[in-house]
């Protein structure tokens, strides 16, 4: 079992396939533009695959795969079945862009993907491209309305923007109460050196909540004891199908209940999102007799120096900066 100083446990990995993406998000990418990690330094999915059996023994039993966008890596659908083939006690999800999503929905449902995630942050094809670099909004709606048919958990992710999707709370909520699925806004965080980060765009969770509440009864979901909701503060919506939740990364952490870790495309476990600490493992999976014990070892040291990440988030503000860590997002997986 994985467990840090505070006593926290760790059950749930976020596994970056690749920093690479087909979009352009204007809050994802660098100031300086697009720096990628070179193809040999990126994790094989047999060096993953090791991994994962690592982690499922130390008692981790929910892993997300993200990005960048993983689809945009060849054979990321067959690299899914393996691992659920192998790992049948563990809940797999995805969090993506949807742009590349439809074709591979029936494959994703016969693995057993537990929950979906997909990011969109306008219901305007016009904003879309604005903020993407890509006219593919049309793509990722139909490909919302795919995955329900078939029966597959959603959820969409807002990045909450202000002076910038602000104005579309009206048309979110209307798009939530037509559907079965769970649309979480989630506040803008302080995330890349050389991002676009700015505290104009900063949209609080309150602020949030109250213009939400304009256009709907909000009614709170008790939060489940077993640490399974994750982060979300969700609301029922007493006529509709779908419900909403608000991330408060910034304004009202949740890292006393944190309990994960988070692997990156090049092989970097980083116990924090809010700390550059990370920790390199790309080299022991690549020795050509590989230690398990000492992987083991590494893991439970860097899981115990877990921070805890709202002191980081405080001294931010204290130096007056912009970013609580210099890593882009694309790079760490979303």
């Amino acid at each position: 079992m994985l467990q840090d100083h505070f006593g926290r446990t760790i059950s749930y990995v976020r596994m970056s396939i690749t920093d690479r993406c087909n979009l352009r998000c204007l809050y994802c990418r660098s100031v300086s533009g697009w720096d990628f990690i070179p193809h040999k330094d990126i994790m094989r999915y047999e060096e993953m695959k090791y991994l994962i059996d690592i982690l499922r023994d130390e008692g981790v039993r929910k892993i997300r795969f993200t990005g960048g966008e993983p689809f945009v890596r060849r054979d990321c659908i067959a690299f899914l079945e393996e691992v659920a083939e192998a790992c049948p006690d563990m809940a797999i999800h995805v969090t993506t862009n949807a742009t590349l999503l439809r074709d591979k929905l029936p494959r994703l449902k016969a693995l057993g993907l537990a929950g979906l995630n997909i990011s969109l942050d306008t219901l305007r094809r016009d904003r879309f491209k604005e903020i993407t670099g890509r006219d593919f909004c049309g793509h990722v709606l139909k490909a919302i309305d795919a995955a329900l048919e078939l029966g597959l958990r959603t959820k969409v992710n807002v990045v909450a923007l202000r002076g910038v999707n602000d104005d579309e709370v009206k048309d979110f909520v209307a798009f939530v109460k037509e559907r079965p699925l769970d649309l979480r806004f989630i506040e803008f965080m302080p995330i890349g050196g050389t991002s676009l980060w700015s505290q104009d765009n900063y949209w609080s969770a309150k602020a949030i909540y109250e213009a939400v509440a304009r256009h709907t009864p909000l009614l709170p979901v008790p939060v489940q004891e077993d640490g399974t909701q994750g982060p979300a503060r969700m609301f029922d919506l007493p006529e509709g199908q779908g419900r909403i939740g608000i991330i408060s990364a910034v304004s009202n952490h949740f890292c006393e209940t944190c309990n994960r870790l988070r692997v990156t495309s090049d092989g970097r476990v980083r116990p924090c999102l809010f700390s550059d600490k990370e920790y390199p493992i790309l080299p022991l999976l690549r020795k050509d007799e590989r230690n398990r014990e000492e992987i083991v070892r590494i893991l439970h040291t860097m899981t115990m120096r877990k921070p805890m990440g709202y002191v980081l988030l405080q001294a931010l503000e204290a130096r007056n900066e912009n970013a609580v860590c210099s890593r882009m997002m694309s790079s760490i997986g979303g």
